[in-house]
């Protein structure tokens, strides 16, 4: 099957069962972080069945001449189900394993490694963070139409099992991609892909897409200057390849020829490998472009242009740039958790942010035609985390949030532990469950709603308080070893992470206690600001009653009435009440049969 953009290869995509993923990878240099440390990111923004898992794989042994099996990589909730993969995979009652689609040939031992939608952190430190991204060529798996057997979830998890420097995971993945075919798992908008790929030393940007025979691969990568940072969301970032520098840039030998072959590039020009290999921004301009924009304001890089025609062939943000002040681990949770507050883009301002000023922008099914802008926090991150890959203490850390960033908590597990806090390895989309962190986050995030800017102040101050704790967990073990072994370690992140979920699951009960029915803890309203009431059209609503005379400023109608006189009667005092004010009535009224009271009673003949 060629690989080429076409109608029939969208729907056979759409057939899978899979949605494109829309993420957000950081990578910061060492001589760039502010402990030493390469730093890389991901937040996996699914938009489907998302599976919200943090497993550990363990180390093993192979036969010599065995096979390793390949996997149609399902996206969506479980992610696999089999054996060899650690506790996380077997087979619960009722499932059965998933089938392989291939092979490849196996290595003799391979190294264990933390791994969610796609491999993180391995034993030996190597981090990895994932973007899907739009290709001028797309196509399918080995036993769905077509000819490719890997796609970038299992080629991470392999990188994982084998490699321990990024330059090495680099060559790794790129070269089993040519040799056995790569293929994207989305939509068509999501054939192409990109990592972020860093060890203690240094950090890649890679990207790769298939080539147009749908049987090999066309990749690039690109070293980052250790004292830049870099953004990828979702769209390819390198430009002109140095193809004789091969410290900064490693690439297939199919960038140049399939370029040259279709006319795209000849010899001695410069090959800009995303106005040559992308397809551009996908869902609409801006998705990717705004996103780059708004991390590098986070990062300190400003000057940058928030407007451009086409991204694709406007080079208007740089591959790499150097932050004005050094990048802690912290930073890249601020990033992951922005919604381009204070700009002109702020999300949690306008009519569409509601009176408590929510960022987020729910999908829609209507047909009013237009966007919401794609910010970089977003409701439907199903995890994030930052890898601080370094060679001090006990080595590299992954800082891991399910769920949503802005109402997650970043929790640390180190590169020699070997196991994963229980609360964070039970994670079903669709079974709400206290013993999962992922739905404590997920209970947070939308009980926080009913008073978004109130109570998210309630959720950043936990969240504060315990990755203070964390950071402050990880330099305890740091300064504990070598005497901290591996069950040390577990312990120690496990009960961490234990308190992490005792303290959300409290959350959301604080906040409906402090919050309910508009109330500040059941005593002075909150009400809404001056802004939205004017917007909402509160000052045409009904107006107030008609002003009624003060009976103490009026002549009562009873003060004219005589003894004895008919001003008694029943119509002259049923006029005279009628006729009483409400403030004041009961005065009025009172007024109105004073002369029957001090009148004898008629005599009835």
């Amino acid at each position: 099957m060629n690989s080429v953009p076409s109608v029939l290869l969208w729907f056979l995509l759409r057939l899978g069962g899979h949605s494109a993923e829309a993420c957000t990878t950081l990578a910061v240099g060492a001589k760039a972080s502010a402990d030493g440390s390469v730093l890389l990111s991901h937040s996996n923004d699914f938009e489907g069945n998302g599976d919200a898992r943090l497993c550990f794989v363990p180390a093993a042994d192979h036969a010599p001449g065995s096979s390793r099996p390949i996997y149609w990589d399902k996206e969506d909730y479980p992610r696999f189900v089999g054996h060899g993969r650690g506790s996380c995979y077997e087979p619960a009652a009722g499932q059965k394993p998933y089938e392989p689609i291939g092979y490849i040939p196996q290595v003799n031992h391979t190294y264990a490694y933390y791994e969610a939608q796609y491999g993180i952190m391995n034993e030996h430190g190597l981090g990895i963070g994932e973007t899907t991204c739009s290709g001028v060529f797309a196509t399918t798996a080995v036993g769905r139409g077509g000819k490719a057997l890997l796609s970038i979830d299992s080629l991470t998890r392999i990188a994982m099992e084998r490699a321990r420097t990024a330059r090495e995971a680099v060559e790794l993945i790129g070269g089993l991609a040519e040799a056995h075919g790569f293929y994207g798992v989305g939509s068509f908008e999501g054939g192409a892909e990109s990592l972020m790929v860093g060890d203690p030393k240094e950090v890649f940007v890679f990207h790769i897409l298939p080539d147009p025979s749908g049987t090999s691969a066309i990749w690039a990568a690109q070293r980052v200057p250790d004292d830049h940072v870099a953004v990828a969301a979702n769209m390819f970032i390198i430009r002109n390849i140095d193809f004789a520098d091969t410290t900064n840039f490693l690439f297939s030998s199919s960038v140049r020829s399939v370029a040259e072959a279709k006319g795209w590039w000849q010899l001695g020009q410069p090959l800009d490998f995303t106005a040559i290999y992308s397809d551009g921004e996908y869902a609409q301009k801006f998705y990717s472009g705004r996103r780059v924009w708004g991390a590098y304001r986070k990062f300190g890089v400003v000057g940058l242009p928030d407007n451009y025609t086409d991204l694709r062939h406007d080079a208007v943000y740089p591959v790499t740039a150097k932050p004005p002040s050094p990048v802690k681990v912290r930073d890249l949770f601020s990033i992951h958790r922005d919604y381009y507050e204070g700009t002109k883009f702020d999300m949690t301002k306008g009519l569409a942010a509601g009176p408590w000023g929510d960022p987020d922008r729910f999908m829609t099914t209507s047909n009013v035609t237009g966007n919401w802008e794609r910010s970089i926090g977003i409701y439907r991150t199903t995890t994030a985390h930052v890898v601080q890959v370094r060679s001090v203490g006990q080595g590299s850390v992954l800082w891991f949030g399910p769920h949503a960033s802005a109402s997650t908590c970043f929790v640390p597990v180190s590169a020699p532990s070997s196991a994963v806090p229980a609360p964070y390895s039970i994670a079903d989309p669709n079974a709400l469950s206290r013993q999962s962190a992922y739905w404590a986050h997920r209970t947070v995030f939308n009980v926080a709603k009913i008073k978004y800017s109130y109570a998210m102040e309630d959720v950043r101050a936990l969240q504060a308080r315990l990755e203070t704790e964390g950071e402050a967990l990880v330099a305890r073990l740091d300064a504990m070893l070598p005497q901290a072994d591996t069950e040390t370690l577990n312990e120690a992140y496990a009960e961490h992470a234990a308190r992490v979920h005792q303290a959300f699951w409290a959350l959301p009960d604080q906040i409906v206690q402090k919050y309910a029915d508009g109330w500040l803890h059941d005593q002075a309203p909150l009400g809404y600001p001056d802004w939205w009431l004017r917007a909402v059209g509160y000052q045409q609503g009904p107006p107030p009653p008609p002003k009624q005379p003060n009976p103490a400023a009026q002549p009562s109608l009873a003060s004219g009435m005589k003894l004895g006189s008919t001003k008694c009667s029943d119509g002259v005092v049923q006029r005279c009440v009628q006729s009483c004010p409400v403030d004041g009535f009961a005065l009025c009224a009172a007024d109105c049969t004073q002369p029957c009271v001090t009148q004898p009673p008629a005599l009835v003949v």
